[in-house]
């Protein structure tokens, strides 16, 4: 089974152009695939959470072999995955139809959701490294998927940064590796790594998670098609960070003293992309900057080393994916329907795209923390679980930072479909595709708050598993 949904997208992206040439349009079959892809994954979380353990090793010199085992905290985050995935690659078959390089579209998402997931599974450092690499390529090709100029030089930008900082967290796998003896995270629990080892994959995590100073190329990213960014953004490229830093300081010790200074530097970097947020006029770029912001909550969650800071943030990692999944695949209908993504030059669209509206609504209300939508259970968490010694001034600034958020994402609401009407709009969402995919994010956005405490028993029992509760 971990085979099946590992190699399967991987395989299926190879796939894709033999069998567009075929016939077949590669939208049906990435389609087909995403389903499958999912269905696995709920499959996979069902088993976990009945306590069944899924192992698959190959055995090679020096330790190198891949590993890829199923817990409680990986099929939560292959469900979260996969259905955020799906979601995006239905969105794109009424957005990226008949567009120059479709095919090529297709094959690199289709990839990229393979190697999130086998990043997901591995438990062996040197092959978290290889699909974390992989999933770079695939942002490389997809940011500059419009092939202008300028497109080509932010999506160098995106491989330069993403990579570079992988190379850090290389360094710190080779120093793991000489004083441990090995790079297996199930043979590594509770050890005690040098302190160098654990900056070096903080370095690596923060490049991909888009964390100060690494921050820059996200909003850059934004040239992208908006199924692109939602998947970068929200579903798959930014969240490897978290997920990997949960995966691997939950697993070794390291100096609570580093773990605070990942707080600050998290703190920071939200204040400064809620600043910048609060002043850009770029929809796609204002989104951006909030993930970003986002981010750096989970960071603060995760670096308590709590079994509530574990749920708090593993529970934000879902939230933020759905919601701010659903903003940028809305500001991508907004993008089609005005021809700019300048929201100063917008105004009155809630009149003639009522369900965009609604869903952008939901989707940013719960981004913010406002109550009852879900994403203010997961932050009220977040700062629940950073009521610590030492914390006091960086829970300032992520209160700050919350207050930020609500700042620019209303100021964007009220600008975009409230404000006097910049031209004559004409009425009508867009395709079915696109509107249902936004609906649906939407709904779930508020949903999710009246069956939060469906993932919280599920994580609450992840952290027991993981020996942290």
């Amino acid at each position: 089974m971990l085979l099946t949904i590992i190699l399967g997208p991987i395989l299926g992206a190879f796939a894709v152009p033999l069998l567009s040439k075929l016939g077949f349009k590669p939208a049906h079959i990435a389609v087909a695939l995403g389903a499958v892809v999912f269905l696995l994954s709920v499959y996979l979380l069902t088993a976990a959470g009945n306590g069944t353990a899924f192992v698959w090793r190959f055995e090679m010199p020096l330790g190198f072999g891949p590993h890829f085992e199923l817990d409680m905290l990986s099929g939560f985050m292959a469900c979260c995955v996969s259905f955020l995935s799906l979601i995006i690659i239905f969105y794109s078959t009424g957005y990226i139809h008949d567009a120059d390089y479709e095919t090529e579209y297709y094959t690199f998402v289709i990839l990229f959701l393979g190697s999130m997931l086998g990043l997901v599974f591995s438990f062996n450092l040197i092959w978290t490294f290889v699909f974390w690499e992989v999933t770079a390529v695939c942002s490389w090709k997809l940011v500059g998927f419009f092939r202008k100029d300028a497109d080509k030089k932010k999506a160098v930008k995106t491989f330069l940064i993403t990579v570079f900082g992988a190379l850090f967290m290389l360094m710190g796998i080779i120093a793991v590796y000489f004083s441990n003896g090995t790079v297996d995270l199930s043979l590594l629990k509770g050890a005690h790594v040098p302190a160098i080892a654990c900056l070096l994959f903080i370095i690596g995590m923060f490049s991909k998670s888009a964390i100060l100073p690494f921050s820059t190329w996200l909003p850059d990213a934004g040239v992208a098609p908006s199924p692109v960014t939602a998947l970068l953004h929200a579903a798959v490229l930014v969240k490897i960070g978290v997920y990997v830093f949960a995966r691997v300081f939950y697993t070794i010790h390291c100096d609570p003293a580093l773990m605070q200074g990942v707080a600050f530097v998290a703190g920071l970097s939200s204040l400064v992309a809620g600043g910048a947020a609060i002043r850009e006029t770029n929809i796609k770029r204002i989104i951006a900057y909030s993930t970003i912001s986002q981010l750096g909550f989970i960071f603060l969650a995760l670096s308590t080393g709590s079994a509530a800071g574990l749920i708090a943030g593993m529970l934000f990692i879902m939230i933020h994916g759905i919601a701010k999944g659903g903003l940028f695949l809305c500001a991508g209908i907004i993008e089609h329907k005005t021809h700019t993504k300048d929201i100063t030059m917008m105004g009155g669209l809630w009149k003639v795209m009522p369900w965009t509206g609604t869903a952008f609504a939901l989707c940013a209300l719960s981004v913010a923390g406002i109550p009852p939508l879900s994403g203010f259970f997961s932050k009220f968490m977040v700062f629940k679980s950073a009521l610590i010694p030492g914390y006091g001034f960086i829970f300032f600034m992520f209160l700050v930072a919350a207050c930020f958020t609500a700042v620019y994402l209303l100021r964007t609401f009220h600008l975009v479909f409230l404000g006097a009407p910049q031209h004559e709009w004409a009425a009508g969402d867009g395709s079915f595709q696109t509107v249902f995919s936004v609906t649906l994010l939407g709904v779930m956005a508020l949903a999710a708050a009246f069956l939060i405490s469906f993932p919280v028993g599920y994580l609450v029992r992840a952290a027991a598993q993981m020996g942290v509760l």
